[in-house]
């Protein structure tokens, strides 16, 4: 290029145009993204079990991240899984505070505070996937959400997961084979139950249950599905308790946010918010029965021996329960008894 052509570039401005438009273009993309990531509301979802790994209550949670986060609705749901912000416990207290949003949680975790929820974790209350359901519709899941929101918190999805018992030492199917042995419950009645068949309890969150095993602290534990395929307690354990025809534990383990969080969303975010929480709750109920199945085909996978509970071996359960549990319930929580018996009237 001789100088003549050199100047005559570079007095025409439309020889630069090409670069001068995209250095524009790209201000002009960090300028609103920057105003976009500032108007934006960050939500946080905390939770005990880990990310990425199939866990049925992950998923939910990620569910309502991916559908709020796509809304365009100027909010955003960050998950912090495998208690990488709240120890399991701790979620409860931090949602009524308002300084967690969102939560996958087990509520009899919170049985200490509101006894009612213990309820929700009762040997042998819940039958099967089906009567889950149905509980779901009646007065006294209806209670227990009042209580909930009163104590400052929202139910977003309703979650009822099955689950079994494992040992190191033998196959858990009558009360006296937990005789002698260490063992995890998780909540008030299943405790009651176990240290009445003559367990010794050690009381965690079943996020520690496997280095509990592994250590010696415990000889058995009892469990979700989900978590029993999510911590690999199969690594630790001879025999597996499945959940079957005749299941005796199952847990209301819900989606839920702090009623502080809930009631600053403007009515656009809160539609958003519950139709995600909608699928996320549908995800769990077509998903739940599926998780059953994995768990008894993982502890196969894995040399693991399992075994289903027959009637007559759940009624032995039935009966410890009814002594132990039931009545404790019952003549300990104010209208105890009225709340059991809503309970034990969905057939």
């Amino acid at each position: 290029m001789n100088k003549n052509e050199n100047r005559n570039r570079n007095r025409n401005p439309m020889a630069r145009a090409p670069r001068a438009g995209l250095r524009a273009l790209v201000a002009l993309a960090l300028a609103l993204a920057a105003a976009t990531a500032q108007g934006e509301r960050v939500l946080r979802a905390s939770h005990q079990w880990p990310g990425g790994k199939g866990d049925i209550r992950d998923e939910m949670v990620q569910i309502i991240a991916r559908e709020v986060n796509a809304a365009g609705v100027g909010l955003r749901v960050q998950v912090y899984p495998g208690k990488s912000l709240y120890k399991p416990k701790e979620q409860w207290g931090a949602m009524v505070k308002g300084r967690l949003d969102i939560s996958a949680f087990p509520l009899a975790y919170a049985g200490g505070r509101h006894p009612e929820f213990n309820l929700t974790l009762m040997p042998g209350l819940v039958k099967n996937h089906e009567h889950a359901a149905r509980l779901n519709r009646s007065e006294f899941m209806r209670r227990i959400r009042r209580i909930i929101e009163d104590a400052g918190v929202v139910v977003l999805a309703d979650t009822w997961l099955a689950g079994g018992f494992v040992s190191k030492k033998k196959c858990v199917l009558w009360p006296r084979d937990v005789h002698g042995q260490r063992f995890r419950a998780a909540g008030k009645a299943f405790n009651q139950m176990l240290a009445a068949a003559g367990a010794s309890i050690n009381s965690m969150p079943s996020s520690e249950i496997y280095s509990a095993l592994q250590t010696g602290v415990l000889d058995g534990a009892n469990t979700s599905s989900s978590s029993l395929v999510s911590y690999r307690i199969y690594e630790q354990v001879r025999c597996l308790t499945a959940p079957g025809e005749y299941t005796l534990w199952f847990m209301y383990e819900p989606i839920l946010m702090s009623k502080k969080t809930f009631d600053s969303l403007t009515p656009a975010q809160r539609l958003v918010v519950m139709k995600a929480a909608g699928k996320a709750e549908q995800y769990a109920y077509e998903h739940a029965k599926q998780e059953d199945e994995r768990l008894v085909r993982v502890y196969r996978e894995h040399g693991v021996q399992v075994v289903f509970m027959n009637r007559e071996q759940f009624e032995a359960w039935r009966r410890i329960a009814e002594k132990a549990s039931y009545r404790r319930f019952a003549e300990e929580v104010k209208g105890g008894r009225e709340l059991l018996d809503l309970a034990l009237s969905v057939k």
